[in-house]
């Protein structure tokens, strides 16, 4: 058998996982999306959905906020990590994976256990007499059931996948750029702003893809931490199919968010045509 051949054979059980993972649901969405509970051909979901345009701009403010937030965090962090020896990245990678071993649902409710009235934070708080006291009760902060509480929970959750694509690039920048830069002049500064910021766009808009479209979609979050008081496009979407049995509303939604992220991945895309290094966003 010849290297074609051979490698017609190797792609068939990629085809067949995207035809069965990624293909068929997207087509089953865009069924319920244009039909109604029938099955004739409808866009009467499609109707309903300037009601839930506020939802959607909420969800999209909170993404982009906590993708900012991890950019901060993540970018400067991964900066400073590839500096390190090869023995000390290796260590610090592993540290920051290692949250991403555990369920996503442990990790939601451990951030519950540390915000909650009763929690860590409170419970400190209240050794160290800081918190207020009235009529002898002390008053806990509340810090769960906020913004400020969903936000965490996606930066929590999601700052992993900002750090490690901007590491892998900016651990493959040749040092040598950096010495030529400095021989002909250039202080650190300028070598930061001009070599490794261009070097590392591929790996940060990588990283502002996987935080944001989680962040845009993500249910669970706003459950736990927002106590049902902050109400996101994933968390309609996800009643629509557990408690209203309205699977078209909520499959015309899904379609919408899809053709957002992709016009997201497609902005992204946009700006890192021609860029080389790893951790570049393909459509």
């Amino acid at each position: 058998m010849n290297k074609g051949g051979v490698r017609r054979l190797l792609d068939k059980p990629y085809l067949l996982w995207s035809a069965l993972f990624i293909a068929a649901p997207l087509v089953m969405v865009a069924y319920y999306a244009f039909t109604d509970k029938s099955g004739a051909f409808s866009l009467n979901s499609f109707s309903q959905i300037p009601d839930y345009f506020s939802t959607i701009l909420l969800s999209i403010l909170y993404g982009l906020f906590a993708t900012v937030i991890c950019v901060l965090l993540g970018y400067p962090f991964a900066y400073f990590l590839s500096k390190h020896t090869k023995r000390t990245q290796r260590t610090i990678v592993l540290l920051v994976m290692l949250p991403m071993w555990m369920n996503f649902l442990i990790r939601t409710y451990s951030l519950m256990t540390i915000l909650g009235d009763t929690g860590v934070i409170n419970s400190l708080l209240s050794s160290l007499h800081l918190l207020k006291t009235v009529d002898g009760e002390t008053v806990p902060l509340h810090l769960i059931n906020t913004s400020g509480a969903v936000i965490l929970g996606m930066v929590y959750n999601f700052l992993p996948y900002m750090i490690l694509p901007i590491y892998s690039v900016l651990s493959k920048v040749d040092v040598s750029l950096l010495e030529a830069a400095q021989d002909l002049g250039s202080n650190k500064y300028h070598s930061f702003k001009r070599i490794v910021v261009p070097l590392s766009v591929p790996g940060l808009l990588s990283g502002i893809t996987m935080v944001f479209v989680p962040c845009v979609s993500t249910f669970y979050i706003t459950q736990k931490l927002g106590g049902g008081q902050i109400v996101l496009i994933g968390d309609v979407i996800e009643s629509q199919f557990q408690t209203s049995n309205n699977y078209n509303l909520g499959a015309s939604l899904s379609f919408v968010l899809m053709i957002l992220i992709f016009i997201c991945l497609g902005v992204v895309n946009y700006f890192d045509d021609g860029k080389e290094g790893d951790g570049g966003v393909v459509i």
